[in-house]
Parts: structure tokens; sequence; C-alpha cells
């Protein structure tokens, strides 16, 4: 634990983060349905930072996030550096789950993202190393569920479980897996973070017949 301690403040320190750091900007999106702490939103096209990484959802986050970190603070390329922005996302890999299942435990191949500035294109960024790439994000239309507490698989896959119930109790239809979204640094004190769980759903015009379609 002490180790595990140690380098999460390693990160921290080496992003400049502390806890007096200003509120990092945040993807913006237009709620179009709220239900307490669930949404329906839609969110434009956005430019990401990505890189796949092997393994459970804890060790695939830990491992992409230091090499993200290094990209967007210069610490691997030439160039400025970018400013970190929130929420850090990670989605699963072509997974064996269907979109209701669990995916917080599983082991695989993870896509995990740092959102860009707003205003940022592929070319005004600049050139990654590695096996870091630059992606174009299309506009999404998903359902998503908010929550505080520790990064733990349990915490996870309870939200997501939330979140589907959520989902079919308004007739909606999952159109892929879950995502991940971690908005805070891991410093900050755990029953204040702010976590989500995101998942892509049909238009409401859609979903009934698509979802009845599948079954």
């Amino acid at each position: 634990m002490a180790r595990r301690n140690a380098l999460v403040l390693a990160i921290a320190g080496g992003l400049g983060l502390s806890s007096a750091a200003p509120a990092l900007e945040q993807l913006g999106y237009r709620v179009e349905i709220s239900d307490g702490k669930f949404e329906i939103r839609d969110y434009p096209p956005t430019v990401v930072a990505e890189v796949v990484r092997d393994g459970d959802r804890n060790a695939s986050v830990s491992a992409a996030f230091r090499t993200l970190a290094d990209f967007i603070f210069a610490k691997n390329r030439a160039g400025p550096k970018i400013a970190m922005t929130a929420p850090v996302t990670q989605t699963p890999e072509e997974p064996e789950e269907t979109p209701a299942s669990p995916l917080a435990a599983s082991s695989g191949e993870w896509t995990v993202r740092f959102i860009m500035p707003d205003g940022s294109t592929p070319a005004s960024l600049p050139k990654p190393s590695g096996d870091v790439r630059l992606a174009e994000v299309p506009a999404a239309h998903v359902a998503a569920v908010r929550f505080s507490g520790r990064w733990t698989d349990s915490n996870f896959a309870a939200a997501q479980a939330e979140l589907q119930a959520w989902i079919a109790a308004r007739r909606l239809c999952a159109t892929g897996p879950a995502t991940y979204a971690y908005y805070d640094p891991p410093f900050k004190p755990w029953f204040m973070r702010r976590n989500e769980v995101m998942i892509p759903v049909a238009p409401a015009s859609r979903s009934a017949e698509g979802c009845m379609a599948s079954s």
C-alpha cells in the first residue's frame, strides 16, 4: 500500500498537481434528460489522445495514465505542453461481454483517453510518440450515472448495474459497452471524487424498435 501511495504522489507531482490546483477544463455536453444522478447527454465531436493497454481495469488505466501524462506534459516528445482536462475515460476494446454486462473487473484490452482542450485538432497538436494516438471521436448520445467514492471494481460495477436498470426502465437501447470516467486527481479525498459510468444509447425514437428486434 505504501508503494502504491508513493506512486500516486509521484504521478501527481509529475503533473504539477496539488490540492490548490485550479479546476480542470471539463468536456462539455448537453443534458437532454436529468433524473437525479442519471442523465441522457449529447456530446459533440471530440479530439482525444489515446492508448490501448492490457490487463484489468485498474492496472490498464494506471499504465495508460502514465504514458498519456508524459505526452501532454512533453516528457516523451518535442513541442509545448498541453493543458490537462477532465475526464479521463476508459472503455473496453471489443469486449466478450454484452453491453449490459458489468465490465469493471474484466481483463483484456482497454482504450484510455485524455480529452484534448476545446478547439484542438489533430493538426494543431504536437505529434505524439510511441503508441499514443490522436483521434477524432464522433458525437455521442449517452446515458450516464454519477457517483462518488473510491476507484474500485465493485463501485464501478454497482454504478453500471444501476445505470443498466435505469436504461431498461426507460425502454432505451444500449448500443455499446460502458465507459468509465475519472474526473479528479488521485489525491482528492474519495468522498469528494466525481466518477461516472456512461453507456451509448439509441435516440428515444429508435430505442424501442431496436431493442425489441434484438431481444
